[in-house]
């Protein structure tokens, strides 16, 4: 039992949270996505993020649920994102039945209710199959070669990078803390003196947090600007040569040709089975 409650401990530290979300910021590149094209995988993920809300027939959306689990497992999403996902669907699940039970409503509310909680699932399993398997700098590409502004794809490849680090000075100024202050002598019932100590300390660390952001940020931005930064993004040449490595290949539109006729199917299915 002791070692089940440690194993569980080192995996909630933050350390290892750090980790997880480092991983899937940056994605992975052995996964069934990341061989396509990531222009392919954002015409796909627009599709399926946009169409269940349009989608009330609820075999259809069973239907699609089936592959989007396949692509997520096969994405090698971390189990923090996954349990993430899940505490939030099963705590939107039990406030619909409490609020059909308690408040006036029947059971038979809940039924169309749950329509909106699969969409949520739906949509929820295809950003975190895709952008799971995307590195930033193809998602920056790719929305840089299909029209999108270079200072909002740069921004976008800038934020991933930035990601670790800020986790990484977020828990260092936590530590700081914690050793320059002096923790409650008694923990309270229900350790809730701990749990307010550790509020205000989460709470202290964002102002050194954002200052030392700002100071990173400057210094960033100076050195692109040394580099040239504003002129390659004007620079028909330099755009061309950093999208160079992009191409369409057969296998990219046999994965939008073949979700093209599941779809098709399954809407063709759906007339007959309703519910």
């Amino acid at each position: 039992m002791e070692a089940i409650k440690q194993s569980m401990l080192d995996k909630l530290s933050v350390e290892q949270i750090k980790i997880e979300l480092m991983r899937t910021a940056f994605g992975r590149q052995s996964t069934l996505l990341s061989r396509f094209d990531p222009r392919i995988l954002l015409i796909w993920y627009s599709f399926f993020a946009i169409a269940p809300w349009f989608i009330h027939n609820k075999a259809i959306l069973l239907g699609m649920l089936i592959p989007m689990l396949a692509l997520t497992l096969s994405s090698k999403v971390s189990p923090l994102v996954l349990i993430i996902m899940g505490v939030g669907l099963v705590s939107e699940i039990s406030y619909i039945l409490l609020g059909s039970l308690f408040f006036g409503g029947s059971l038979a509310g809940v039924w169309p209710l749950m329509t909106l909680t699969l969409k949520i699932l739906l949509i929820s399993l295809a950003s975190i199959a895709v952008f799971s398997s995307m590195d930033p700098e193809k998602l920056s590409d790719a929305l840089l070669s299909m029209g999108m502004p270079g200072q909002f794809s740069f921004g976008v490849s800038y934020g991933y990078r930035m990601l670790p680090i800020l986790i990484e000075e977020y828990h260092n100024l936590i530590h700081s803390f914690r050793l320059r202050g002096r923790a409650p002598r008694k923990k309270g019932f229900l350790y809730m003196r701990s749990l307010v100590y550790m509020a205000k300390i989460g709470v202290f660390a964002f102002y050194p947090l954002i200052l030392n952001t700002a100071k990173r940020t400057r210094t960033t931005v100076e050195a692109l600007e040394v580099r040239g930064f504003t002129y390659a993004l004007v620079s028909p040449e330099a755009k061309r040569l950093k999208l160079s490595h992009m191409q369409v290949r057969p296998h990219d539109f046999i994965f939008l040709g073949c979700s093209l006729l599941f779809m098709i199917a399954l809407v063709s299915l759906g007339h007959f089975i309703s519910f």
